[in-house]
């Protein structure tokens, strides 16, 4: 029997074809831990701490059927990561993803309690262990 939580592990350009920009990075948070002071959730595996990287997916079909082009990688790790400075001014960083990891999960956030009409759908969880500078950025360098 294949586990619930199997991470399957892809290439970066196999989730961003077309690259990706950064927008932002922040905690994830623990709505059970909520108002206990630190309330950061943690990976279950490592125990380290969970952030949340936003990405501008670059791909020209992404959010083409409702979806959106902004995209969550989770990266568990005892500091924030730090995302490369962007090379040109006024625009997010060029980012890629180390070790990325994919886990199915059913979105259920469609439903609306009647079976018939519930729109529930595969969706994947994002994860990685560090985001760093594209390789063909580095390369140019």
């Amino acid at each position: 029997m294949v586990p619930n939580t199997i991470k399957v592990p892809v290439p970066f350009e196999y989730v961003f074809p077309h690259g990706a920009l950064c927008l932002g990075v922040e905690p994830v948070t623990d709505f059970d831990k909520r108002g206990q002071g630190d309330d950061q959730a943690r990976d279950k595996d490592t125990g380290e701490r969970l952030w949340v990287v936003k990405v501008l997916d670059l791909d020209p079909e992404a959010g083409k059927f409702g979806g959106s082009k902004e995209v969550k990688v989770k990266i568990a790790a005892a500091v924030q990561p730090v995302p490369p400075a962007s090379k040109i001014p006024g625009y997010p960083p060029a980012v890629e993803f180390a070790d990325v990891t994919l886990t199915p999960y059913v979105d259920s956030q469609r439903c609306k309690g009647n079976a018939h009409k519930c729109r529930a759908r595969q969706a994947w969880s994002i994860r990685a262990s560090a985001v760093t500078e594209p390789a063909a950025v580095k390369q140019a360098a």
